[in-house]
């Protein structure tokens, strides 16, 4: 991707760095847990951008959770995948084609939320250290033309 612009958070630049050029077999762990790649389109700026999020799968599908350490704002790649879902998702040397669709119904975060803090524990705790409701993505794959 030509203009791909990397995070002005040294170490977030170093991790993504590391993670692509090891296919995910480095760089792949944030706070003791996996992460995955989410490649996004920044929403003013149109470059490409990537964040390395706590890796949190169901089915087929992976959770993107907002939490940013329970700071009382959305993080930036928020409004990015509101703007633009259509993402990709490495998960090591895995790249897929996906469409993050932020959960707004209350009963399917529900479900969803106790996947997440199995995933990644802290987030319970920065649920609590908010008081904002945390924002759940569903990032799905995008079906190609004859998938079902």
């Amino acid at each position: 991707m030509t203009n791909y612009q990397p995070s002005p958070t040294e170490w977030v630049a170093k991790q993504v760095e590391l993670y692509e050029s090891t296919d995910g077999r480095e760089g792949n762990m944030m706070r003791g847990m996996p992460v995955v790649l989410v490649t996004h389109k920044g929403r003013h700026s149109g470059a490409i951008r990537k964040t390395p999020l706590m890796r949190v799968v169901d089915g087929d599908t992976y959770l993107l959770v907002a939490s940013i350490g329970g700071a009382p704002k959305h993080p930036v790649w928020y409004y990015n995948l509101i703007e633009h879902p259509e993402i990709t998702v490495r998960d090591g040397a895995t790249v897929q084609q996906m469409r993050a669709r932020l959960v707004t119904d209350p009963a399917e975060r529900a479900r969803l939320w106790p996947i997440a803090v199995a995933a990644f524990p802290n987030y319970a705790e920065y649920e609590k250290k908010t008081t904002r409701v945390i924002p759940v993505f569903v990032a799905e794959p995008i079906k190609k033309p004859g998938q079902n």
